[in-house]
């Protein structure tokens, strides 16, 4: 039997407008008609969105955990438990990070990946896997573990690259010692080649951008901006990204990794079709605050989450966030104050894009997978459908 659903009486978002009163007919996992007014659809479920907003799901391309779980404890319970709680803020599509480690502790993920995936059923799609290190700065390592730091080296990097298929990102310092040649061989796998964690130079970000990087991980920060050398002025990666408008970034829009003023700007060089809002969340995500762990649970560093964020105990960084996709999106409107429409394009059309996904995911077309949200003017998520089907549903909707 074929598995429909109808979604009407809704303010759904597309790509360039926003249709009122619109219904939404899904089936077998695809959309199959987006339509102003109202539809009939025998044989299907149906959902009043009560004059609230249709969305496409939310994609987020950096993500490292919720719920009390890190993707570096190397669970199937750790990956299952984050999608799911991810899925009920409205994150339909995720790309599962990694912290820097040694390489068994990467190649571990890698096999748990594959196994999760399978048994995801329940939660954010997994969309690949992204490596966040270990070829990192060591001034700009943020909360990353110093002891694991390095420079690429080819035997590891080609071994960890032929290990899985699922790799489609990789976060990199351009300025290291060998970074250049890997961003190479990276671009020309089809992976997405990424600065981060970086004290490059203008020139060194330049350089790396010809070479196949082409996006900026968390935009500000632990990333070079303008500094002086022998009293010389240089620009840094920052004024990389403003100046090339082919290079893409994203941004932790909690409102705290980066103020308003600085999410005004990135909006209004980079603007929504160039911007991508991330979590870039650890484990406390979506729990009470308090001291956690950041990365494996047995290796990894103690942090603290208190004022929305997750900080080193000594509170001399932040040590990623604990923000949700909602509320991202929430972040733009009241302290960017954008648009709903600019905000809901950096969290679903653009990052699909930028992993190459946009042709499935991102939008409401007709032809896309019905990855679908229903939200209300607060962005409050009343219900979660991925590939056709319901994860989570509010009793209020």
């Amino acid at each position: 039997m074929h598995q429909r659903h109808r979604i009407f009486n809704g303010k759904i978002i597309l790509p360039n407008r926003i249709v009122e009163n619109g219904t939404v007919l899904v089936e077998d996992g695809k959309i199959i008609a987006v339509e102003a007014g109202d539809l009939s659809f025998p044989d299907a479920i149906h959902t009043d969105a009560n004059g609230q907003y249709i969305s496409p799901g939310f994609v987020d391309i950096h993500v490292h955990g919720g719920g009390g779980h890190d993707f570096m404890d190397g669970t199937e319970e750790a990956f299952l438990a984050i999608a799911a709680i991810h899925a009920k803020h409205g994150t339909t599509s995720m790309m599962p990070t990694t912290t820097t480690a040694e390489k068994e502790g990467i190649l571990q993920v890698l096999d748990v990946y594959e196994k999760a995936k399978e048994k995801n059923t329940q939660g954010s799609s997994f969309v690949g896997l992204h490596l966040e290190g270990p070829y990192f700065a060591m001034n700009q390592r943020g909360a990353q573990d110093p002891k694991y730091i390095r420079d690429p080296d080819p035997a590891e990097y080609m071994e960890i690259l032929e290990y899985s298929k699922s790799i489609k990102r990789w976060s990199v310092a351009p300025e290291r010692k060998g970074a250049i040649a890997f961003g190479k061989i990276l671009h020309e796998r089809g992976i997405i080649a990424s600065m981060a964690h970086t004290e490059a130079v203008y020139e060194e970000a330049l350089e790396a951008f010809e070479n196949g990087y082409s996006l900026l991980t968390h935009f500000y920060s632990a990333m070079s901006g303008v500094v002086r050398r022998n009293a010389r002025r240089y620009a840094g990666v920052v004024e990389a990204g403003y100046l090339h408008d082919a290079l893409d970034v994203e941004i932790i829009a909690d409102g705290v990794h980066l103020p308003a003023p600085l999410l005004k700007l990135v909006h209004k060089i980079k603007g929504p079709d160039h911007t991508a809002l991330i979590t870039d969340s650890m484990r406390a995500a979506g729990m009470p605050e308090g001291e956690y762990i950041l990365g494996n649970i047995h290796t990894g560093m103690k942090v603290i989450t208190e004022e929305g964020v997750a900080k080193l105990p000594d509170r001399s960084a932040f040590a990623g966030s604990i923000a949700t996709t909602d509320r991202l999106v929430r972040t733009m409107i009241d302290l960017a104050e954008i648009s709903l429409h600019d905000a809901i394009t950096m969290m679903t059309t653009t990052p699909a894009r930028i992993i190459k996904m946009n042709d499935r995911i991102g939008a409401i077309k007709v032809g896309m997978d019905a990855d679908l949200l229903v939200f209300d003017e607060r962005i409050n998520v009343k219900m979660t459908m991925i590939k056709g089907k319901l994860v989570h549903q509010s009793d209020t909707i």
